[in-house]
């Protein structure tokens, strides 16, 4: 059973900083995320660290978020450009939302008001309940979804609590023909299979590729510390936890996909 908590926050939108400071600000629905992928940063964030509850078990469901957003975003635009990344810290279509609906009340001040630009990071196939809200956004959103890998056993061993590989690979081929801007993200990079590319060819024409050393804020410190070499090791796969080996699911993509549909790490984020 996952813990629910409802909190009162301040405010909602935070200054792009880091990985993400090609983005005005980032935007989080929630706080914790009930997905608890083994591999994720922010377990190792104060956020997380604070807690007596281990991460994955529990969420924050931020209260009056869109009228809090709502005032934020028309002052933010009364100073500039205003381009946001959804999300940073936890996943935006988290099991939570499916009840909660925090993610769509926000994306409904966005469609009202819009930014210039909205990128939207998930792994869930709920983000297609909201097709609806990101046609209307046009050219200004991105649907950036992650498959880490394109073998199920892969990611049963790394992430049990997150959705399938194949919920995902739908759930792009429905945004696609709905005509959301879309784009697969490799990241972290997982063992995957040679095929991998060929899966995702006919469903996006832009790929991120990003993994610990690269993605993780810190050089892959951060990641090192949850220990994740050990989960390679139990596999027999630990030249894949290694700086270079993205280099190889690189080579395999260019094979299938033009050389201007792939990024690599931060490029791949960037509005």
């Amino acid at each position: 059973m996952k813990n629910e908590y409802y909190k009162s926050p301040k405010t909602l939108l935070n200054k792009g900083t880091g990985f993400l400071s090609g983005y005005t600000h980032s935007l989080n629905p929630y706080t914790g995320c009930t997905f608890g992928c083994s591999y994720c940063y922010v377990r190792q964030l104060p956020v997380s660290t604070f807690r007596k509850e281990a991460w994955g078990t529990w969420v924050d469901i931020k209260k009056e978020a869109a009228d809090i957003l709502r005032k934020e975003l028309r002052r933010a635009k009364s100073k500039g450009k205003v381009t946001i990344f959804m999300s940073s810290s936890t996943d935006p279509y988290q099991p939570a939302e499916y009840k909660q609906e925090v993610t769509r009340s926000l994306l409904e001040v966005m469609v009202e008001n819009p930014p210039d630009f909205l990128f939207v990071q998930t792994r869930s196939p709920l983000v297609r309940r909201d097709i609806d809200l990101l046609l209307q956004l046009k050219e200004r959103v991105r649907v950036s979804i992650t498959v880490e890998t394109d073998r199920e056993d892969i990611r049963k061993h790394f992430t049990p609590e997150a959705p399938p590989i194949q919920a995902r690979l739908q759930t792009l081929q429905l945004l696609k023909e709905a005509g959301v801007p879309t784009q697969a993200t490799i990241a972290p990079m997982l063992p995957s299979s040679e095929h991998f590319a060929n899966k995702l060819v006919s469903l996006v024409n832009r790929v991120c590729i990003d993994d610990y050393f690269m993605g993780d804020g810190s050089g892959g410190r951060r990641t090192r510390s949850l220990k994740i070499g050990v989960l390679y090791e139990s596999l027999g796969l630990e030249e894949w936890y290694h700086p270079a080996a993205y280099k190889a699911v690189y080579e395999r993509f260019l094979q299938v996909f033009p050389k201007e549909q792939l990024y690599v790490s931060k490029e791949g984020f960037e509005p």
